[in-house]
């Protein structure tokens, strides 16, 4: 069985390309959307970069994103992350 290890503190995203973060030069991020509503996910090779892949989260869900170690993420409003990995 898969389980997930927590590696950092959790920390609330960034809500605008300029305030993207590696979540702790993270590849594997756990995000919780702590929000009433839907939060688009941002994900960029650099802070602030005009070129972006986005996604949406759903409220209450949880996401395991996995990324490049430098790439970061930006939300459109404040959710909850974490670096994480994966045991067995």
């Amino acid at each position: 069985m898969q389980r997930t290890k927590i590696l950092e503190t959790q920390e609330t995203t960034g809500t605008t390309a300029g305030t993207a973060t590696s979540i702790s030069s993270a590849t594997v991020v756990r995000l919780y959307n702590i929000q009433s509503g839907i939060v688009t996910v941002g994900v960029s090779t650099q802070v602030g970069a005009a070129t972006t892949e986005y996604f949406a989260m759903p409220s209450g869900s949880v996401e395991f994103l996995e990324k490049a170690s430098t790439e970061v993420i930006w939300t459109s409003s404040a959710i909850r992350a974490n670096k994480v990995g994966f045991t067995n």
